[in-house]
């Protein structure tokens, strides 16, 4: 009788500790929701139905100023790039001004 129930014996079901890898356990939030680190910052993640919320959100937009800085040394890149493009292509500035 040993033996026979050795073999015929169902085995106990092991068990592990699972916990979620983004786990709040201070119960704020689901724990399985993946959150972008800049969702609250960014203006177009819920974007509005209707033309005239559309249009709003693109007039609050353009109101916020940034970075002065950042706008001239784009200014100054692009301006680089494009008489780079007309030198290499040969392009002939003279026909601007008259002689």
């Amino acid at each position: 009788m040993g033996m026979l129930s050795k073999i015929t014996r169902l085995r106990k079901n092991r068990r592990f500790e699972y916990n979620p890898r983004f786990y709040d356990d201070k119960g704020k939030g689901n724990p399985y929701k993946i959150e972008p680190k800049f969702d609250q910052f960014r203006s177009t993640l819920n974007t509005s139905r209707g033309l005239k919320r559309k249009i709003n959100s693109a007039i609050e937009d353009a109101k916020r100023k940034g970075d002065r800085n950042l706008k001239m040394r784009m200014v100054v890149i692009i301006a680089v790039l494009v008489f780079i493009f007309l030198y290499i292509i040969d392009f002939d500035l003279s026909i601007f001004f008259s002689s």
